[in-house]
């Protein structure tokens, strides 16, 4: 264990990230990000540094390489991509005690690297947790984004009913603090490698560092009073009155947890978004199948410019 600052935080060793395929991205660090000092986060920031900027956030239990097919079809249009890990997942630290994590922890966490890095002109692009939080950013920077992309994610606004897949999802983990994300991955995205799948355990040496992957289920607004759910509200009606951006949205149609219902569900409170692109295969971690979808994305941004 190492105390960094007031947050006693593990470090995942560098070497479990040697040869990971598919992921030849140089990992950068901010070590002093305002308001968390002494904790360390990742991220990957390719292509031209005038760019218009492809903001991509993962989800639970995932980390920047689940946006491995996206990045480089974004970089050879001639984008910016960066994408962070958030705390507890991937290459930034991880706070220890479960009780670090919570809704506001990670928000604010969000907002600090965008504003430290001067992030403009930025495509949201989010999934799971990445949509949970990165939904709530842009209405209190709503001069910095003008552009979104969405996949199988929600807004927690604590006024409707938790999906069945979802519940049963909360309670596995529960149950199970020791899961493994490259099982998980490997039974969700047949078409992983046991490489590729393996590189979602490479965050966690073992149960010490998991402490996010076992809360994050545990934060998901399930009532009006929980936390984060009147912010995630006040983000819902931002999306339906003030959104003037370009949006596109993909739906990978056999999920159980966030599937075509919340997303259409969702759709309807984004202004301006288009039908939705239904990847058939495709599950929860739609990213995975992520290719074809940045490809979608540009067109239709393209269009609109």
């Amino acid at each position: 264990m190492s105390i960094r600052g007031s947050i006693a935080a593990l470090r995942t060793p560098d070497a479990r990230f040697d040869s990971l395929p598919d992921f030849p991205f140089a990992p950068r660090y901010l070590d002093a990000l305002p308001g968390y000092q002494g904790l360390r986060m990742h991220y990957v920031d390719e292509g031209p540094r005038e760019a218009p900027v492809f903001l991509c956030l993962h989800g639970e239990p995932t980390w920047a390489y689940l946006y491995r097919h996206m990045i480089p079809v974004f970089v050879q249009a001639g984008q910016r991509v960066v994408a962070p890990d958030m705390f507890g997942f991937g290459r930034s630290d991880k706070p220890q005690d479960d009780a670090t994590y919570t809704f506001d922890f990670h928000r604010d966490a969000l907002l600090a690297f965008v504003r430290a890095l001067h992030l403009r002109d930025i495509c949201l692009v989010c999934q799971d947790w990445g949509g949970l939080l990165g939904l709530t950013l842009p209405m209190d920077l709503p001069e910095r984004f003008t552009r979104l992309l969405l996949m199988n994610t929600a807004l927690g606004t604590g006024d409707a009913p938790l999906t069945p897949g979802f519940v049963a999802w909360r309670q596995w983990v529960a149950n199970n603090p020791d899961l493994s994300p490259g099982r998980l991955l490997a039974r969700t995205c047949p078409q992983l490698t046991r490489e590729q799948a393996a590189a979602y355990d490479a965050p966690f040496p073992d149960v010490r560092y998991k402490a996010g992957v076992r809360r994050f289920p545990q934060l998901v607004p399930d009532r009006p009073e929980a936390p984060g759910a009147a912010l995630s509200r006040r983000a819902r009606e931002w999306w339906s009155s003030a959104w003037q951006g370009a949006s596109c949205m993909a739906i990978g149609m056999t999920d159980p947890v966030l599937g075509p219902p919340v997303m259409h569900a969702l759709r309807r409170h984004l202004r301006g978004c288009p039908e939705p692109m239904e990847v058939a295969a495709a599950g929860h971690f739609v990213p995975e199948w992520g290719a074809p979808i940045a490809a979608r994305a540009l067109e239709i941004f393209l269009a609109r410019s």
